[in-house]
């Protein structure tokens, strides 16, 4: 029996134009999911993403099953989720079963129109699990709409966001519209997933938009580092997913999840020995 190739660096040379928009896309994705998963931690939405998600990979699949644009569809399926949401679920218990609804409805809908898609089945595990070498132009532009979108935004309303993250009430009795951007803030998280479903797949974009900023968290409460750390965490995830991946011919996805989580590991080590530290001190 012969065992797959998981690493494979002969062929570098040769194919690393071939995932130029890829690479230009993942440190994009690690751009927003890095700032985005600080909030989805501190807002404890990371149920929420998962759900999220599911409707994404359904409105992608969707779209590719009528010939339309695949991410159009993911998007429009992300916020819908996102909407859902925004205006039923505020409180956690609401959300989390609305969520427990949302994910079985959408994987259901997104597999059912897969197996009706009579093209290629790369296509169509793409959805679930990624591709390298999908990232065309349309796709780049995309994303980078996106990005801008969510990264201006996110600076615009960081502040009382951050405020309204740690103290919902105080923030409330100061005059922060705390509704509204409660639901500002879960349609950026619904354009964040939308993103990452092209690049990771549908089924572990958790591994951007919350392994990162959680291994930041346990290494630092600054208000400034846990940004920057988790930018950088899911920077080196993608883009060393994407090199590992690139020579074995394989889905990024479990190169992505592999190092995000060695990451979030090696932190949650450095976090506990310096929390020792501290106590012994």
């Amino acid at each position: 029996m012969d065992i797959p190739i998981l690493f494979d660096f002969n062929d570098y040379d040769r194919l690393l134009p071939l995932v130029t928009n890829s690479l230009i896309a993942g440190a994009l994705l690690a751009l927003i999911g890095g700032l985005v998963g600080v909030f989805v931690m501190t807002r404890e939405l990371s149920f929420a993403v998962h759900g999220i998600s599911e409707l994404s990979f359904a409105g992608a699949a969707i779209f590719l099953l009528i010939g339309l644009d695949v991410v159009t569809g993911s998007i429009v399926g992300s916020l819908t989720a996102a909407a859902i949401l925004a205006f039923l679920g505020d409180k956690a218990k609401d959300r989390n079963s609305i969520v427990a609804v949302l994910m079985p409805f959408g994987l259901g809908i997104g597999i059912l129109a897969l197996s009706l898609y009579p093209g290629r089945s790369a296509n169509k595990f793409g959805l679930l699990t990624g591709q390298i070498v999908a990232v065309d132009d349309p796709k780049l532009f995309w994303m980078a709409g996106i990005a801008i979108a969510v990264v201006v935004t996110l600076l615009v309303i960081w502040r009382p966001l951050t405020f309204a993250s740690l103290d919902v009430e105080v923030a409330a009795a100061r005059g922060i519209n705390v509704k509204l951007l409660g639901i500002g803030f879960v349609m950026l998280l619904g354009l964040a997933v939308a993103a990452a479903v092209q690049i990771v797949g549908a089924l572990l974009v958790l591994a951007i938009l919350v392994t990162p900023a959680a291994a930041a968290l346990r290494l630092s409460s600054s208000q400034i580092w846990v940004p920057v750390l988790s930018v950088c965490f899911a920077a080196i995830s993608m883009l060393g997913g994407i090199f590992l991946a690139l020579g074995a011919g394989l889905p990024i996805s479990p190169y992505v999840t592999t190092i995000s989580f060695t990451i979030y590991l090696a932190a949650r080590g450095l976090g506990s020995i310096r929390s020792k530290r501290r106590v012994s001190a």
